[in-house]
């Protein structure tokens, strides 16, 4: 199995959305996970940059100049080999693009990257709640940056009240059509939903489930970063049929924003361990190995916003090979143009 690969998000948004702010909390809350950020940064004096200087661990400035603007991949591919390097032990890479950026271009320059180390990690797109409308009246280009989403967060909804916020996410939620809509304040979103978190080195080393944190204590959790969020979990001793899994996955809840897991095919040539990872439309599985004395099961944690648990599980477990000896070898070849 090759060396694990970096994620590159992208956090993009109109001037003045909280893109820095959501990356500010994302760097204070990423717990043991090393982050490397590129900073785009308009003007001759980088004040994004002095923003998240010091909580880094390896940090590139691009100054007076729009990062979408580079003219082919290769000068992405610069930037990003100084992080990616192995050396410098990151975990993901997070690209705050200017305000006036091209998330399009953007998001093309990271998947022609040729960097065996890096994969793209989904473009989170920022909006700014209290003045939408305004920016949309003044800029039409905005509703377009939503459809190349592949989570819209909804920042400072606490400027607006409650009935405004309900229309504003249906709003969002039309125009980036049926993308996961996450309405927060001050950028608090919570980092496991855009990468996966390494656990400090004095914590127990598992991934907490959200029903893990619900039970922290018995007071309102209202307040959360994770109250947002709803977590749904699935296993299966029997294998998965690849053919129905994608169909599942193509058809996934518009709510549904990550999964995660292992999954088991059980077909001959490909009984290895199917690591799987989403990032709302982005879809990715690694082959890799089962740890010995692992059972050969499938085990998935779904990670959404106002989606039906019961039908999410349901739809899984119409994924499940219920013949003992599963013969659709073909249906492997949907697999294949995600596989890494």
């Amino acid at each position: 199995m090759g060396r694990k690969q970096i994620p590159v998000v992208i956090v993009a948004g109109f001037l003045g959305s909280g893109k820095t702010t959501l990356l500010n909390h994302l760097l204070s809350a990423s717990g043991g996970t090393r982050i490397g950020v590129v900073v785009n940064d308009f003007g001759s004096i980088n004040i994004d940059a002095m923003q998240v200087a010091g909580q880094v661990d390896s940090m590139i400035s691009l100054g007076n100049g729009c990062l979408c603007c580079l003219v082919d991949a290769s000068g992405m591919d610069a930037l990003l080999e100084r992080l990616a390097r192995p050396g410098a032990g990151i975990d993901v890479i997070v690209i705050e693009a200017s305000g006036l950026a091209e998330p399009r271009d953007m998001i093309r320059m990271v998947l022609a990257s040729d960097n065996p180390r890096l994969c793209y990690g989904g473009l989170v797109e920022v909006v700014d709640g209290a003045e939408f409308e305004s920016s949309r009246q003044r800029h039409p280009e905005l509703d377009k940056h939503l459809r190349y989403a592949d989570l819209v967060v909804l920042n400072k909804i606490d400027r607006i009240d409650a009935e405004r916020q309900e229309s504003l996410r249906a709003k969002v939620s039309e125009l980036s059509e049926g993308k996961p809509v996450l309405p927060t304040s001050h950028g608090r979103v919570d980092p496991s939903l855009l990468f996966e978190q390494r656990p400090k080195r004095d914590v127990l080393v598992r991934q907490l489930s959200f029903d893990d944190l619900a039970h922290e204590d018995a007071g309102d959790h209202s307040g959360h970063v994770h109250a947002a969020y709803q977590s749904v979990e699935f296993s299966s001793a029997l294998p998965l049929n690849p053919r129905r899994l994608m169909a599942f996955l193509d058809s996934r809840p518009a709510g549904l924003y990550r999964v995660k897991g292992f999954v088991h095919f059980g077909l001959p040539g490909h009984r290895q361990k199917h690591v799987l990872h989403t990032v709302g439309g982005f879809l990715r599985f690694e082959r890799s190995r089962w740890e010995e004395g692992q059972a050969h099961h499938t085990h998935l944690v779904l990670i959404g916003s106002g989606i039906d648990a019961d039908a999410v599980r349901a739809g899984l477990q119409e994924c499940v090979e219920t013949d003992s000896a599963p013969s659709d070898k073909q249906a492997m070849l949907l697999i294949a143009p995600y596989l890494r």
